[in-house]
């Protein structure tokens, strides 16, 4: 199971790191264009954009972990173990209700998108415009990912207890430095 998760986790890397560096020479080939071909090309800014929609998306529902985001969690850690369980089983289902309560009308939306298409940017292979629903379909994605990742993380503070590691201050030390006088201080 760890090399699976090691090998999901080196993939879903991977493929937000291609997809950024495609973002980055679409970047160099619209300033090319426009600088020094002086013929700008109209679909480098859109495809970026919708690169960008990707890599957020993407990398936030594969990439980044819980511990990652940036924590409130001055009350959190003041409580006791307890009341950080309980505070944890309260998050956790907060966020898998909202996202599987909103999924469906989103979805609805994201579907309805496939009457719009892009204004610039054409599919390689059949060169049609791209429908918007598959621009925003990556939503969809993140939502299903955030709703399995909640649940996970329920199910992982009921069987163990609050998640502590997740709120660990990284290289802080507790002890302020000692003042040197004189000769000590090299």
């Amino acid at each position: 199971m760890k090399l699976l998760i090691k090998w999901f986790t080196r993939s879903t890397e991977a493929i937000s790191a291609l997809m950024l560096a495609v973002m980055f020479f679409t970047f160099l080939l619209q300033i090319f264009t426009r600088y020094v071909m002086q013929a700008p090309l109209g679909w480098t800014l859109e495809f970026n954009l919708i690169l960008w929609v990707w890599i957020v998306f993407f990398g936030c529902a594969f990439i980044v972990r819980d511990k990652d985001h940036v924590t409130f969690d001055i009350f959190y850690l003041a409580a006791p173990k307890r009341g950080r369980q309980i505070m944890a089983l309260i998050a956790a289902g907060a966020v898998g209700i909202g996202m599987i309560y909103s999924f469906l009308p989103t979805w609805d939306y994201i579907d309805w998108m496939k009457i719009r298409k892009t204004p610039t940017v054409w599919n390689p292979f059949t060169g049609a415009k791209i429908p918007m629903r598959d621009v925003f379909s990556i939503y969809a994605v993140f939502m299903l990912a955030i709703i399995a990742r909640s649940i996970w993380t329920f199910v992982k503070v009921l069987r163990n207890g609050p998640p502590d590691e997740d709120h660990e201050l990284v290289s802080h030390d507790p002890e302020p430095p000692a003042i040197r006088h004189g000769d000590d201080a090299t």
